[in-house]
């Protein structure tokens, strides 16, 4: 039995401690070219539907899932005013991205939309962002169909001057 507890709380440690590893930070600049997964201190809600790093860039997939939310969460940002770009495309239909302050990803209540959603329609996009407090970024896509894919890559995230 004393091995058993042994086992579980070094398990316990280990996941405490890489958990531990991500910080509060200042700015990001992604390109995912090296993510096999999806970085441990980003967090990825698919429900049915899929989100996941492939071919140096994150994929929102509906498959037969339209209308599934599906939110992809930067680590902890300091509170403050960003400049954010990201290059973003569509394969077919109609898709929109909605931007998120999140205190804490494990709480719904915390989720605070930061902008409307607006369409997916060209390459790029530029935001200001405004953060109050210390929270994750979420970026929602909805896809309103089936089959469709939104695609994130060069994502940028610096203090606004």
């Amino acid at each position: 039995m004393n091995k058993i507890t042994l086992v579980t709380l070094v398990a316990l440690g280990i996941s405490l401690s890489s958990r531990a590893q991500c910080k509060t930070v200042t700015e990001l600049n992604e390109n995912f070219d090296s993510w096999k997964d999806i970085d441990k201190c980003w967090n990825a809600e698919s429900g049915k539907s899929m989100l996941y790093s492939s071919e140096g860039k994150i994929t929102f997939y509906s498959m037969m899932n339209s209308g599934e939310r599906m939110i992809l969460s930067t680590p902890k940002m300091k509170a403050g005013t960003y400049k954010l770009t990201l290059d973003i495309s569509k394969k077919s239909g109609d898709a929109s991205l909605e931007l998120f302050s999140i205190g804490n990803t494990s709480d719904l209540k915390s989720y605070v939309s930061i902008s409307k959603p607006s369409a997916i329609s060209g390459t790029k996009k530029a935001y200001t962002i405004n953060l109050k407090n210390d929270a994750h970024l979420g970026f929602k896509v909805l896809l309103n169909g089936i089959h469709q894919a939104v695609y994130i890559d060069n994502l940028v995230l610096k203090p606004a001057k």
